[in-house]
Formats: C-alpha cells, structure tokens, sequence
C-alpha cells in the first residue's frame, strides 16, 4: 500500500485523463522508499511465481509412460510393437542345435560343441547353484525344498528319462515344465547345455558297471576304503 500525500492528491485532481494514465508511475517515485519497496514487490512478485510455475525440466518431459494408454494410435497404447521380424542385437540365434534343441519339431539327442572335463564342472557348478534344491545333488529329486514340502520333482533315473533325448532336457530348463519354472533368463544357453551333460553324467553314475570303468581306474577304487 502507498501513502499519498496532500499535494500528490491535488496533483491527481488537476491531471486530464490522458496524464492520469502515467499516476501509478508518479506516484512510485515521489512516495519514499520504503513504501517504493513494498509497491514493487506487490506489483512482481505475482510475474515471478507465474514465470516459475511455466518452468518444465527435462526429467519431467511430455511423454507417455510405458504401457499407457493413448488417443493418438488405433489400438489406443503408447507402447508401439515391435516390426515383424525384428531381431535383437546379438540375438540371431540361428543355429537352432545350440538355442533350441531341436531338429524341425523334434529333440536333438546331441551336444551341439564338444563335451569336455571343463564343460561337465562348469555344468555340476550350475547344477547345484539352480537345480539341487529341488532335484537333490544325485538328481532324485530330493532337493531341500522338496525336503520342506515342495512338489516332488521325478527322479533323473528313472526309465523314462534316462532315455529322454538331451534336447528335451534342453528345452525344460529353457522353457518350464509343470512346476518347475523356466531358467532362460538366470542360465545362458551355454551353461544349459552343460547342465544337461552334467544330467548326463549323474545318470550314468547311478547305473554304471565295472565293466564302464576303463581297467587302469579299476585299481583306484578300493584305494580309500578304510
């Protein structure tokens, strides 16, 4: 609020229109200044919020958020599909040996790339980080879980899965079966294939012979037999 004095008032009463259109300006000069100072902020302050309140930073952009909805395309999403055929970086996966274990509509019963003494320890390492809880070390499906209440997962040495080709167990891991959920995106493809040799491995410890053991090993086992 601006205090006016006698004369300032008098000066108003004697103006014509056309200066009274310029008072407010006399009046802010000839009041003090302390009175200038509150008529200035009364007068701005109120531009100020406005120009702050039209201020957009660049992490609150006008965009759409995933999966929202919108006016603009037919289907009414934001989100748009991908384009036929399109195919992830790295992700061509062509050789459907090695990502699907399969032959047209069938199971494969090779390893695409050879199975070594590295590949089986990488596959027992595997093994027991994601399938022993369930399916136990030996693979008889007495896991800790299953211990606890779990569903009893059948066993790897059973008839019918020992003579399972290795592209279903390929395909298990990668997909789900029952309930066992799918483990592609906690194991790499490499390490499923291993994993199924390891399988391999356990089965064949659980049914092998003397005969099975090459003679020179023959001798080691008796070697730690109290």
């Amino acid at each position: 609020m601006v205090l006016c004095s006698k004369d300032i008032v008098d000066d108003l009463q004697s103006m014509n229109f056309s200066s009274r259109l310029f008072f407010p300006f006399y009046v802010f000069f000839a009041a003090s200044a302390s009175s200038r100072l509150i008529s200035f902020l009364a007068f701005f302050l109120p531009f100020t919020f406005l120009i702050s309140g039209c201020r957009k930073d660049m992490h609150d952009q006008p965009k759409y958020q995933p999966l929202e909805a919108s006016n603009f395309f037919v289907d009414g999403r934001a989100s748009r599909q991908l384009v036929p055929g399109t195919v992830a970086r790295g992700h061509l996966n062509e050789d459907a040996h090695l990502y699907t274990g399969k032959s047209g509509n069938s199971f494969v019963d090779s390893f695409p790339f050879p199975v070594t003494l590295a590949v089986l320890q990488r596959g027992q390492e595997r093994f027991n980080i994601f399938c022993t809880p369930c399916h136990g070390r030996l693979g008889n499906g007495e896991g800790m879980v299953v211990r606890r209440g779990f569903r009893h997962p059948p066993s790897y040495h059973i008839d019918r899965l020992r003579k399972a080709p290795v592209g279903y167990y390929f395909d298990v891991i990668s997909k789900g079966f029952g309930a066992m959920q799918d483990y592609a995106a906690q194991v790499a493809v490499r390490d499923r294939w291993a994993i199924v040799a390891y399988i391999r491995a356990l089965q064949l410890s659980q049914h092998a012979t003397l005969a099975d053991i090459p003679a020179e090993e023959r001798s080691k086992l008796g070697e730690h037999r109290p």
